[in-house]
């Protein structure tokens, strides 16, 4: 059994979870985060005080936010069987892919064991 997360652009989350739902994945948790890739920063804000001690003006400090700010996204998340992995990751690449910084990422785990509470039934059958 895996997990499979994918974080998408925010305007793609219906049509990825159409397509899974084609692929006959109907179950996916998805979730509000925000986050940026990795792009280097060398100075952090916190209240218009820069990192140096100085106070920055307000315009410097809206500038140096709107350049490094943690941009919204959506994190998919999907309990899988092993052998659905490559049809679900396909399928969000497919949807997702548009060439383009930002488009996503993909991460897939081991899940060693899960237990539906109501039956108390384990491992696969538990998804």
């Amino acid at each position: 059994m895996k997990e499979v997360f994918a974080i998408i652009r925010m305007n793609m989350v219906n049509k990825t979870k159409e397509a899974l739902l084609k692929e006959g994945i109907a179950a996916v948790t998805c979730r509000k985060v925000v986050g940026r890739g990795k792009k280097k920063v060398d100075f952090s804000i916190i209240g218009g005080i820069i990192d140096d001690g100085s106070l920055g003006s307000s315009t410097e400090v809206e500038n140096i936010s709107e350049m490094h700010r943690l941009v919204p996204k959506r994190m998919l998340e999907l309990f899988v069987n092993d052998e659905d992995v490559e049809k679900v990751v396909n399928t969000i690449m497919e949807i997702n892919s548009h060439g383009n910084p930002g488009d996503g990422k993909i991460f897939v785990m081991n899940v060693f064991e899960s237990v539906r509470i109501r039956t108390g039934e384990t491992g696969i059958d538990a998804i």
